[in-house]
């Protein structure tokens, strides 16, 4: 056993400690479980909410789309600082909300606003299928980290179906306590990494970072810009402003906002957040370090770079670092997604078909629902074969749809409807799943438009249609419903 995987070992058996023994002292009801008992200062908030936003997409996928696509990269950049801007008017409101009526997931706010429980169902099958995707990409990267730094002793298979064991087992014991305790562990590692890495690498291979941008462009002219078509500006645009406003539209992530002691926690967080997210720069720093280096590296394999370049330039050892840090990017994540996942199939599908449920018996059936999510994320992570960031997009295509419901309902005078709310998801979802399924693009289904629109994000074609429809069916319904409301009184 090399001293890589010892030390890759050890971190697994840390993080299973840490998850396991957040637990002590507490009641592990719903609550607890699932929102920290709404207890977490401004550091575990920012730390839980680090930990679902830097993740193995960051680790590799963004070193890999730097050493694959180029310029086009720095759309990472721009949609999470825009986002944190949005954070600090947008989450103390959720918080506050939240609070006053006691929910625990994304869906019961849905429930709360618009009173339908059906609305629920409808979120959070949304939330649960775009966060399959999103909790492959924890594994695929999982997978990559341990198979890359162990030297190929251990497999890819064999690593995640170890990591998974690790996660089920501390989120089924401890929720959100655990998933927190091991954030620490990872966002002090993870800096220490990236940032080392970041900077050292562009030294040691080309003399600093500015000679080694003159070296990519000279073998890859125009390599760092954005292309005139495909990923274009407007691709950029609409890419960064779609995942912008779905930043905080994942369960798990919206769930956290729950758990927070009071609404100043959001705001002081939004100050430190854009700061943080520089350390995302030194992770392209890596890949753009790769591309002359590392050859050959394709599709999928682009998410190799990081990892490649770093096993023929360190020891063991340091690898067995570097590995252990993109582990936790994995764990933390993918315990919150677990957790998020199992909570709301249990309390807002399963207990709206069965309004009998005891608190007891909702707790104990999402905490059996954790091996069960897990176990349906595997299969689908042994099946495909799709890149890192086009995982989180495929994602952030879904989730993104429940925006527009959610920043109306927090308007004074909302004007959307049950019956308006439900159409908008549900189109906007649907025309994601056609897309994704025929594998079409704005380009093949409108070769007439001008090359800008064709190159639009379908995500935002999709909630051009959500929003179209929502204002339709909404206008219809509340008609309808004032129009009943005159009969009824004159009868």
């Amino acid at each position: 056993m090399n001293a890589a995987l010892i030390i890759i070992f050890a971190v697994m058996v840390m993080s299973i400690f840490l998850g396991i023994r957040a637990k002590k002292g507490k009641d592990m009801d719903l609550e607890q479980w699932s929102v920290g008992g709404r207890g977490f200062g401004t550091i575990f908030v920012f730390l839980l909410m680090a930990g679902e936003i830097y993740t193995t997409f960051t680790f590799l996928g963004g070193s890999g789309w730097a050493y694959g696509k180029g310029g086009p990269t720095y759309y990472i950049i721009g949609y999470g600082c825009l986002a944190y801007i949005m954070s600090y008017f947008l989450l103390p409101k959720i918080w506050k909300y939240a609070k006053e009526n006691q929910l625990l997931s994304q869906s019961d706010f849905f429930v709360s606003k618009y009173k339908s429980p059906y609305l629920g169902i409808l979120v959070s099958l949304v939330g649960v299928v775009a966060m399959i995707p999103y909790f492959v990409l924890q594994l695929k990267g999982l997978g990559i980290i341990v198979s890359e730094s162990s030297y190929g002793t251990i497999s890819s298979t064999v690593a995640i179906w170890i990591g998974l064991a690790v996660v089920t087992i501390y989120v089924m014991v401890s929720g959100i306590h655990g998933s927190a305790w091991t954030a620490v562990a990872k966002d002090i590692l993870i800096l220490v990494v990236v940032l080392f890495l970041g900077i050292y690498l562009p030294i040691h291979y080309y003399g600093g970072i500015q000679p080694m941008f003159e070296a990519v462009e000279a073998a890859k002219p125009g390599f760092l810009a954005l292309p005139d078509s495909g990923m274009s500006p407007s691709w950029f645009v609409t890419t960064v402003l779609l995942t912008a406003l779905g930043f905080y539209m994942w369960p798990h992530t919206f769930g956290s906002i729950y758990s927070a002691q009071n609404e100043k926690v959001f705001r002081k967080n939004a100050i430190f957040m854009p700061i943080y997210q520089l350390v995302l720069l030194f992770v392209f720093f890596v890949g753009f370090a790769a591309i002359l280096q590392v050859k050959g590296l394709t599709g999928a394999d682009a998410d190799l770079a990081l990892l490649r370049l770093s096993i023929q330039t360190f020891d063991p050892w340091v690898i067995g670092v570097i590995g252990a840090a993109g582990i936790l990017t994995a764990l933390v994540p993918g315990s919150m997604i677990l957790m998020a996942a199992s909570t709301i199939l249990a309390k807002n599908v399963y207990k709206v078909v069965k309004p009998d449920l005891s608190d007891a018996q909702v707790t104990r059936t999402a905490r059996y629902l954790v091996p069960v999510v897990a176990l349906i994320a595997v299969f689908f992570t042994f099946k495909g074969g799709n890149t890192l960031v086009a995982l989180l997009l495929m994602g952030y295509s879904l989730v993104t749809q429940l925006f527009p419901t959610l920043i109306f309902s927090l308007m004074k005078n909302n004007f959307v409807t049950k019956a308006g709310a439900f159409a908008g998801i549900g189109s906007g979802v649907a025309t994601v799943a056609y897309i994704t399924i025929t594998g079409k693009t704005v380009g093949s289904i409108f070769p007439f438009l001008p090359q800008a629109i064709q190159d639009f994000n379908v995500g935002i074609i999709a909630m051009i249609v959500n929003l179209i429809v929502l204002f339709v069916v909404s206008a219809v319904t509340k008609s309808s419903a004032v129009v009943n409301t005159k009969t009824e009184k004159a009868l």
